[in-house]
């Protein structure tokens, strides 16, 4: 592990966000609004060669095909329950160490396409007590509703997916949002998008650098002044 990672390197950019390059457990605690995250989930995942596409060859491809840090060992959520709103994708694989609550969401990644390899969907565990929620978006190897491409990360999650979870748990704007396993920084991009704060903090270099290359050029793109809104609802500091 480098001096940096194990340091710990904090990069702030603008007036709104903050990455933090390291072990998410190594600097709690750190004071958010809320936690939204699509933390490893403790199955071994196993990189999948890519395949053809109804003999084309078309292929679904990553950046890395390397495993997901953290993954080789069951994941612990009890660290991130003691904020007040809390969104948990793929507690479908670790449900046993979660509190009772009725408020799941669902993501139906087919949109009704049909079963295909993959998973039909995804599960995450929220702080909320009320109705579930299933979002329709298709999201299935090359088969994808929006943000066509390579994608960054081997779990990457569409933007948009993560707008619709944040507006189910009513986090408001001018809110900070921590996402302790960044990734390649999806979560951070919704939050620019809508006018919410946002503290992501990945272990590895590569999806951190990717993270900051891509939040980096959402601010360019001026699609939220932070310095206009109203201070986060958490009145500690960040770190």
């Amino acid at each position: 592990m480098s001096d940096e990672l194990k340091a710990g390197k904090v990069v702030r950019i603008g007036e709104g966000v903050t990455l933090i390059l390291g072990d998410c457990l190594a600097h709690l605690p750190i004071e958010a609004d809320a936690v939204i995250s699509d933390p490893p989930y403790g199955i071994g995942w196993v990189p999948i060669p890519p395949q053809p596409v109804h003999g084309t060859k078309a292929m679904c491809s990553f950046v890395s095909d390397t495993a997901i840090m953290g993954d080789e060992k069951p994941f612990d959520p009890r660290p991130w329950l003691g904020y007040s709103k809390v969104c948990l994708w793929g507690a479908n694989h670790y449900s046993d160490k979660l509190p009772k609550r009725s408020g799941w969401l669902i993501w139906d990644k087919r949109d009704s396409t049909g079963r295909r390899r993959q998973s039909d969907c995804e599960i995450a565990w929220t702080s909320n007590d009320g109705a579930a929620r299933v979002f329709n978006y298709l999201w299935m190897g090359v088969y994808q509703a929006g943000e066509k491409g390579k994608r960054l990360h081997q779990n990457q999650k569409p933007v948009t997916l993560m707008n619709w979870c944040m507006d189910e748990m009513g986090i408001p704007e001018g809110a900070t949002v921590l996402d302790p396993y960044m990734g390649s920084g999806t979560t951070g991009i919704a939050c620019i998008r809508t006018g919410r704060k946002f503290i992501g903090i990945e272990r590895d270099p590569v999806h951190f650098a990717t993270a900051e290359q891509r939040i980096r050029r959402e601010l360019e793109a001026g699609t939220f002044d932070f310095a206009a809104q109203p201070a986060s609802v958490s009145q500690q500091p960040l770190l």
